[in-house]
């Protein structure tokens, strides 16, 4: 499947972070950082360019450092608790999900684009949760990380919306199959 034909959309809803509890924005996060990384993993099988699929596959490394961190955090504040994360997250993040045809590689990049600004606020608010100075710097640390992957992500979007304008398929281009 190219990439003309990547089915997506993004549900976004604005968020109040403050009636949510600690554990039900751990569940999110980890919930969050797993899709991540299944949807970087994705399109990088879905790529030629052997240095954008280096980048999709670094992207999807650093969610699961994430995931290990917030699953460690979770042990830490919940010992004991099993982790079982909800089929849904209990806060409403952006998601990406496939269910439309016919979509630039470039617009795939803007909603992750759009995901990645989401936790990037999602993190924020939530390091004011915490009270303790070392959790409140990791999770500053980790928002911005997703900063940085937006960063990341629009560089590479642009690239991509150059020969997507000029209907460019080279092998070396950011174009897929």
């Amino acid at each position: 499947m190219g990439f003309g034909q990547i089915p997506l959309t993004l549900n976004y809803r604005t968020m109040d972070y403050s009636k949510y509890s600690v554990k039900d924005c751990l569940f999110t996060a980890i919930k969050s950082e797993i899709e991540a990384k299944a949807v970087y993993e994705s399109l990088a099988k879905q790529v030629n360019n052997m240095m954008l699929k280096d980048r999709l596959l670094f992207l999807a490394g650093e969610e699961v450092k994430h995931r290990e961190y917030f699953e460690a955090l979770f042990k830490k504040l919940f010992p004991g608790e099993e982790l079982i994360l909800p089929e849904k997250s209990p806060v409403p993040l952006p998601e990406i999900e496939i269910n439309k045809e016919n979509v630039f590689l470039s617009e795939v990049f803007g909603k992750a684009m759009e995901a990645e600004m989401a936790a990037f606020d999602f993190y924020m608010q939530l390091s004011k949760k915490f009270g303790d100075d070392e959790t409140k710097k990791m999770l500053t640390y980790i928002a911005y990380m997703e900063k940085g992957h937006y960063n990341l992500l629009e560089l590479e979007r642009r690239a991509i919306e150059e020969a997507e304008d000029y209907e460019i398929n080279w092998p070396m281009t950011h174009v897929g199959p």
